[in-house]
Formats: structure tokens, C-alpha cells, sequence
């Protein structure tokens, strides 16, 4: 059955059995023992409903899936310490380097959740979200392997339901194919379409120039000469999607 059914247990339900041993892959290991700002995905999905309880503060909620080494999280994180910052991302190694990260930019508002970004409405409730971004997701260029791609049908969903109204949605791609699912995704949805850009080296971000922090990634297409592009969303007044079954 396609994980795009979302019929199946919650993420944090699989053993980690499934997964390579820690001796083949120590990070399994290491991010387990790890502690804040890392949460294993059994203790993320503990906190939805009470978000604010991973966190120092009670502060609103920024969430950013893909979190990749940790530059943006880490970066939004220390220049907004008025807002609590959590990244998901699903490698082992990942978690780590955004953790190393968080901790290298003494700050205390940031964590980073080992999940699975189709299972987003495991973790977050109806308007519990006060931002999303995403930064370079997998295009999955070829087109029989559309289904596979993030920026799609389910995700424009948990996003309509997760983000408060007036929250933004934030997605930067060195894809085009990401900008047009997306766009098309969010068609009937409560998620308007505030701006398109493409090569916003070219054409300016569509959001403060402040909050462009770079990502791997994206500098290693700026390198190279190529371009990047952004849309940008904002949750607007109506009803939401709802949210897709699950099984025992």
C-alpha cells in the first residue's frame, strides 16, 4: 500500500528494526541518545497539541520541512528568538548535522524532529502552525514519478490544515515542476497564492531579503549559475480538508 494512502500507523509506531543496525549506521544510535535540541520520532509525537512544551517558551510555531544540515533552521532560528523553530527531517545523519548546528548558534528556540514529512498529521493539529517552509524538496522529475513528489495533493492539505489563517507558506525550489505541483495543489484549498517568483537571484524573494538564509543547496546552485525560484502562500479564511484515516 502507497504511503500516499496515509492508511497506515502513526510514523513513531515502526520499529526501528526496520532500519539498519547502529553498527552500520551510527547516527541510528547517536540520535537516539542524542537529547534536545534532538526529538526522536517517538517523542515528537508526543507533543501534538502542546507544541510549546518542547520548547523553553510559549512562543508561535515555525516549521520547516527537510531540514537538510541545518543552515536555515539554525539561521531563522537566531535571527527570531521571539518564535520557536522545528525542523523535520528524515535521515539519521541529518538530524544530527541540524542539531550540531542548532547548538553551534547558542540558541534555545530551535529542535529537530526525526519524521516522516507524509505523516505531518501525526504531529499537528488544525491551526497549530503559525509558518511553513520548505527549501529544495525532491522533484522526482520524471513524471512516473510524480506520485512521489512532496509538493503535491497530500501536503497542500496538512498545510491547509495545519497553518493558523493568516499563516504563510514559504517554498523555495531549484525545481520549476515543484512550483507548478504545488500551485495546482492548492487550487479549491484556503491557500492563496500571494506571489511567483522565478530566479529570484534575478527578480527578488518574494519575502524579506533578511530571511533568505542560504541552504546548501541553494548555494550550490547559485554557484553554478542556476536558478532558483519561490512561491509563496498565505492561509486565508475556510475549511480545510479532512484529515486523511489511519489504521491500527
Amino acid at each position: 500500500m502507497s504511503h500516499h494512502s496515509r492508511t497506515r500507523r502513526r510514523f513513531a509506531d515502526r520499529a526501528l528494526d526496520e532500519y539498519p543496525l547502529p553498527d552500520l549506521n551510527p547516527y541510528l544510535k547517536l540520535h537516539l541518545e542524542y537529547g534536545p535540541p534532538v526529538l526522536t520520532a517517538e517523542q515528537a509525537g508526543t507533543f501534538e497539541g502542546r507544541w510549546s512544551d518542547a520548547f523553553p517558551s510559549d512562543q508561535p510555531l515555525h516549521l520547516e520541512i527537510g531540514s537538510g544540515n541545518g543552515f536555515f533552521l539554525a539561521g531563522m532560528a537566531a535571527r527570531h528568538p521571539d518564535r520557536n523553530w522545528l525542523g523535520i527531517e528524515i535521515r539519521f545523519k541529518r538530524v544530527i548535522l541540524c542539531a550540531r548546528k542548532i547548538q553551534a548558534a547558542g540558541v534555545s528556540n530551535a529542535r529537530i524532529a526525526r519524521y516522516d514529512a507524509w505523516w505531518m498529521d501525526d504531529l499537528f493539529g488544525p491551526g497549530s502552525v503559525s509558518a511553513l517552509y520548505v527549501n529544495h524538496p525532491d522533484p522526482w522529475e520524471k513524471a512516473r514519478h510524480e506520485k512521489n513528489r512532496l509538493m503535491g495533493t497530500y501536503f497542500a492539505g496538512f498545510a491547509a490544515r495545519a497553518l493558523k489563517v493568516g499563516a504563510e507558506f514559504r517554498l523555495k525550489t531549484d525545481h520549476l515542476v515543484n512550483v507548478d505541483g504545488l500551485e495546482r495543489a492548492v487550487e479549491g484549498l484556503p491557500l492563496e497564492v500571494v506571489a511567483r517568483v522565478e530566479d529570484f537571484g534575478a527578480n527578488g524573494t518574494p519575502w524579506e531579503a533578511e530571511d533568505d538564509i542560504r541552504t546548501n543547496y541553494q548555494s550550490k546552485f547559485e554557484k553554478r549559475d542556476e536558478p532558483v525560484h519561490a512561491l509563496l502562500l498565505r492561509r486565508v479564511p475556510g475549511e480545510a480538508p479532512p484529515r486523511p484515516p489511519q489504521v491500527d
